[in-house]
């Protein structure tokens, strides 16, 4: 298989998982997804697995149990129900007997009280195929160099194992709600200070967003700014909650034969166009690295 036909057959199995993450109510069959992908219906669940190491029909059921996950912690205000139907069940008692069987408990239970060390060990081979897809999905004139301005932010800063980062993303997402600062009032950011791979204990992610006037930092946050400047930027649309894969090649591909240096400041990123309602098809993420 020469370059280019194995890039084209890379792409058709990106538009597969992209297609799953971005319709999880939708037709998710086996025969709907090989005509997404444009293969042979009779070939397509061994091309899936060959790929990524799990069944298309395991990581359909992951992506949509992630889904419904972060609902159940960050939207109390959603009926079960209601994320049930979204993540694309037809009863709460089959979203209750498939999410018990991810996750070990109900998604009552999970509300009450998130296990995420659990949650992240069971979707683990769902990341695992994000990550393989992306590696290859970047090019060089992907990135543009933009001057960034300053920008004031309030911040919470997630110190420690970066597997248990989402009860800090709940506190900050009801922070913002009890504000009324949502995504389209006051800008987001990710400010990233290495790698998932360092010791658990040394790991931080600033959680942090504009700081529009009037708003208070809560308890433990504090008043910060992104500082203005020349940056590498790449944009990623849909749904991007896994950025080691584009962070790795930006750090190992890119700058090396950019001939650009580094600035003194962290690895940060901007997410756009998310909030109740939107498609996910329409998220936005960039990613910022700082130059001098």
């Amino acid at each position: 298989m020469n370059a280019t036909a194995a890039d084209n057959y890379r792409k058709r199995m990106a538009r597969v998982l992209d297609h799953i993450d971005r319709h999880p109510d939708g037709d998710l069959r086996l025969e709907a997804l090989a005509g997404v992908a444009a293969f042979s219906k009779f070939h397509f669940h061994r091309q899936f697995g060959a790929n990524f190491g799990i069944s298309v029909q395991r990581y359909v059921n992951l992506s949509r149990m992630k889904r419904a996950a972060f609902a159940l912690a960050c939207r109390p205000e959603l009926p079960v129900i209601e994320i049930a139907l979204a993540a694309g069940f037809q009863s709460p008692d089959s979203f209750t007997k498939a999410f018990r069987g991810e996750f070990g408990v109900s998604p009552s239970a999970f509300r009450k009280a998130p296990d995420w060390a659990a949650w992240q060990t069971a979707i683990t081979p769902y990341d695992n195929a994000r990550k393989h897809i992306m590696a290859s999905n970047f090019q060089p004139g992907d990135v543009e160099i933009v001057d960034f301005a300053e920008t004031p932010i309030i911040v919470l800063s997630h110190r420690g194992d970066p597997a248990i980062v989402q009860p800090s993303i709940a506190r900050f997402i009801e922070w913002r709600k009890a504000n009324r600062v949502g995504p389209q009032v006051a800008r987001t950011f990710n400010m990233f200070y290495g790698g998932r791979d360092v010791a658990p204990e040394d790991f931080r992610i600033d959680l942090a967003c504009e700081a529009v006037r009037g708003l208070e930092p809560s308890e433990g946050m504090e008043r910060s700014a992104i500082a203005g400047g020349r940056c590498a930027r790449l944009k990623l649309t849909g749904v991007n909650d896994e950025l080691e894969v584009p962070a790795t090649w930006l750090y190992r591909d890119w700058l090396p034969q950019s001939g650009e240096t580094l600035r003194d400041f962290p690895l940060f990123c901007e997410r756009s166009n998310f909030g109740p309602g939107m498609p996910e098809s329409e998220m936005v993420t960039e990613l910022y690295l700082p130059l001098e």
